[in-house]
């Protein structure tokens, strides 16, 4: 699996159901660090500059969709994450959920809406 976040179970949730998903690695840093937790609605409206869970070539990776002109891309926020560089979409098809929340396991203040 690439880069941040844990994929979701192929059967786990149906149709648009929010789930959670736990952020592996530190590609989105300073926003999501490795073990926040965060909340992915599939039928979240898409926008320039909001953070999507997406499957680019078959791996699960949490991004921002960024849009430029007509085109749009997935942009990790770390500059060192280099192993991981901004991903070119045909379409939107790769993108299959919207975060809407992240929260840091014991740190309740820190949750954070993304609405």
């Amino acid at each position: 699996m690439s880069c941040s976040c844990q994929a979701p179970a192929e059967d786990g949730c149906s149709g648009g159901e929010s789930f959670a998903l736990r952020v592996l690695g530190d590609d989105m840093l300073p926003e999501f660090r490795h073990g926040d937790i965060i909340i992915v609605e599939p039928d979240g409206a898409l926008a320039d500059g909001c953070f999507v869970l997406a499957r680019p070539g078959g791996e699960w990776t949490l991004r921002q969709l960024v849009r430029r002109g007509s085109a749009w891309s997935l942009r990790a926020l770390n500059p060192a994450a280099a192993t991981c560089p901004d991903t070119a979409l045909e379409d939107l098809s790769a993108v299959h959920g919207r975060v809407i929340q992240k929260a840091v396991p014991g740190r309740r203040k820190l949750t954070k809406s993304y609405l």
